[in-house]
């Protein structure tokens, strides 16, 4: 099986994670897909375990004599929420240029998606524009499956002990929560769950959640001069009182913000969610400050009780615990570059399990997997770059055992 043809078969199972489930996996699908994997990792001769908790391990004994460092790689099982998963329909498509019209009348289009012009004289996976492809992260688990493949079939290939991990729920935030990280082995580990072709990631956002409550009073509003007091104008205010050239739609590269990512209610109370975000820690604690403060303004002004805040830390910048072990970004920059491939090095506007991890002990930065337009209809990954995801991975493998111990 082809590594492309990997990514068709998993892309159809219905994966979606679901943030307001209680249960882990959040979702039957996603322990349907690790069973199939499980499978899969036996037939290529690694020994597995798969929790209650959807958690997939596989481990690949070393053939080589040297001291070598034991290596994991990383994929999630789960597909974002942010579009429907079920009934993904794969298809190839040979891309030419121009407009791609799917089957639903959505196009694709390089002059809303300008990277698409890279992919000319490709084959391109996609979908008929009704669903999400899934390809963050079924690539992913693909490249990993297609280089534990080749492993088995070159014996002569010479590596440490690998760990390989499928994992649920990264698309809501707890993939590593359940994460036995003695139990995986590895001493060093990549997600492969990044973006286009070159992409290696050590940075990402220092992240906080935060719901905060609004208490109105609600009066016939016909009857409602000098009493009422509309929770929705509250929570308007509130969000006007923020930076407004610190939201996510003015920043890039480095730069942070301060989401309102829900808003539901109605005059009697209403409650507003935020994402806070910035890859300097300073910033970071200053955005979180500037909440807090802003609360204590307007219950200053409505009363205590009237607005309440929950705000809670969702993951920190991995940079600090990579950075101590910055051999394993030269490492990945020198497997892509005996590849010809360029390494693209930038931050991650947002978050990897491997964030969590390498607070949990395991350093993790983050490897592409070729993918374009992620979460949406829009998705599309190229055969190519598919396999280059691949071969980085079977590369890196090889550098390591040249390496060894040091």
């Amino acid at each position: 099986m082809k590594v492309h043809e990997r990514l068709i078969n998993y892309a159809k199972i219905d994966t979606t994670s679901e943030e307001s489930s209680t249960t882990c996996p959040s979702t039957p699908g996603q322990l349907e897909l690790a069973r199939l994997l499980k499978d899969e990792l036996e037939e290529l001769g690694l020994t597995t375990s798969l929790s209650e908790d959807g958690y997939l391990f596989g481990h690949l004994k070393a053939n080589s004599k040297k001291d070598v460092y034991h290596l994991g790689f990383l994929a999630h099982l789960d597909t974002a929420p942010d579009a429907p998963g079920k009934n993904v329909n794969p298809r190839i498509y040979l891309y030419e240029g121009g407009d791609i019209k799917l089957e639903s009348g959505l196009v694709i289009s390089p002059k809303d998606f300008p990277n698409l012009k890279n992919y000319v004289g490709e084959e391109l996976i996609l979908t008929d524009g009704r669903t999400l492809l899934g390809a963050d992260d079924k690539a992913g688990i693909a490249a990993v499956m297609e280089a534990l493949k080749r492993l088995k079939e070159n014996p002569d290939i010479l590596h440490g002990n690998i760990s390989v991990a499928f994992t649920p729920d990264e698309e809501i935030g707890r993939g590593p929560h359940k994460f036995d990280v003695e139990g995986f082995g590895a001493e060093f580990a990549y997600t492969i769950d990044g973006g286009p072709v070159g992409e290696l990631e050590f940075e990402n956002f220092n992240a906080a959640g935060a719901e905060i409550t609004f208490i109105g009073r609600s009066v016939h509003p016909g009857t409602a001069k000098d009493q009422m007091i509309s929770a929705l104008h509250m929570a308007m205010d509130f969000e006007k009182a923020l930076p407004e050239f610190e939201k996510p739609m003015y920043t890039e590269k480095y730069e942070g913000f301060t989401h309102l990512n829900g808003l539901n209610g109605n005059v009697g109370r209403a409650v507003s969610q935020y994402i806070i975000r910035d890859h300097d820690q300073a910033k970071f604690l200053e955005k979180k400050a500037r909440v807090e403060e802003l609360v204590a303004a307007m219950r200053e002004k409505y009363g205590k009780d009237m607005v309440l805040l929950e705000m809670k830390d969702s993951y920190y910048n991995m940079r600090e615990k990579i950075e101590p072990v910055m051999f394993m970004i030269d490492y990945a920059k020198e497997a892509m570059e005996n590849l010809g491939i360029l390494p693209i090095i930038k931050p991650i506007r947002g978050g990897t399990d491997g964030a969590q991890l390498s607070y949990k002990g395991l350093p993790c930065p983050n490897l592409f997997t070729g993918g374009e337009n992620f979460h949406g209809p829009y998705e599309f990954i190229s055969v190519k770059a598919l396999e280059q995801s691949a071969d980085l991975v079977l590369e890196l493998i090889q550098v390591y055992e040249k390496k060894g111990k040091h």
